[in-house]
């Protein structure tokens, strides 16, 4: 179930891993991208040179494929941009952030609070084998960070419900100010922070954003095209966004984690 795509990558000297959070360690948020795509197209829909709404509704969705890594507030920068394209008069971006939040709380409310109240296990809200990876990741010594396009606030309370905190030298989520933080930006100050050379970090994630941007940082990228909804099996669709954004290895998830250790370590 792993696949490589680019065979080309020194391996064996891996000292970091970048997990991305929601898709790829966590089913909490299973499918936001859904409740964004909603909350786009009742702004849009208002707008007075709008498409045809099926038109219209292709456009979001990819548009929201395409950010998906990025934070929620540079997404609703992109959607003050969209409303202003087509005639509207828009808001502020935190405005349309809180609505999107509102109706994406309804969706993950129930799922966070039966976690906490211990009525699922952490494990039933994980990607298959996310605890086990990061088992082996720390084993072997690498020093792991979590870095999330979800606001900072929810990613340390959903860490914690889903108890793997303690695996991480590092827990970075999104600001209101898009300017503040990027992924991106963490990847450079941790290549320039400890004098890394690429092969030395693997950077795991299941957004187009994150894998583009390891890419460009030039380390290790794995995608992770993790079919949210079955728990099991790849998404298609996901996985051929992560090919063309550069991954050099896909997995559905870290079921066969001690292979995909063995590969990244040439052991």
């Amino acid at each position: 179930m792993i696949e490589i795509i680019h065979d080309n990558c020194v391996r064996g000297h891996i000292r970091f891993a970048v997990f991305d959070m929601d898709g790829t360690l966590s089913l909490l948020r299973e499918g936001w991208q859904e409740v964004m795509v909603s909350a786009m197209m009742a702004e849009l829909l208002q707008t007075p040179t709008h498409e045809s709404e099926p038109e219209l509704l292709r456009y979001v969705t990819e548009l929201v494929t395409q950010t998906t890594g990025q934070t929620a507030s540079y997404q609703m920068v992109c959607l003050f941009d969209e409303v202003l394209k087509r005639g509207g008069m828009p808001e502020n971006p935190l405005v349309y952030k809180e609505r999107y939040l509102a109706r994406l709380e309804e969706r993950i409310g129930p799922r966070v609070e039966a976690l906490k109240a211990g009525r699922v296990t952490p494990e039933e809200m994980m990607v298959p084998g996310a605890r086990e990876i990061l088992e082996a990741m720390r084993a072997r010594g690498v020093r792991c960070y979590l870095i999330s396009g979800t606001y900072k606030p929810y990613v340390f309370d959903e860490a914690n419900a889903l108890q793997i905190t303690s695996y991480f030298g590092g827990i970075y989520g999104a600001l209101d100010n898009p300017d503040l933080y990027s992924k991106r930006q963490f990847m450079q100050e941790l290549l320039t922070t400890f004098l890394l050379d690429g092969c030395e970090v693997v950077s795991l994630g299941d957004g187009v954003t994150e894998i583009r941007e390891a890419k460009e940082a030039g380390v290790i990228a794995v995608g992770v095209a993790s079919n949210e909804t079955a728990r099991a099996g790849i998404d298609e669709h996901k996985r051929e966004l992560l090919i063309q954004a550069g991954a050099d290895i896909i997995v559905p998830d870290f079921r066969e984690h001690q292979e995909l250790m063995t590969y990244l370590f040439n052991v």
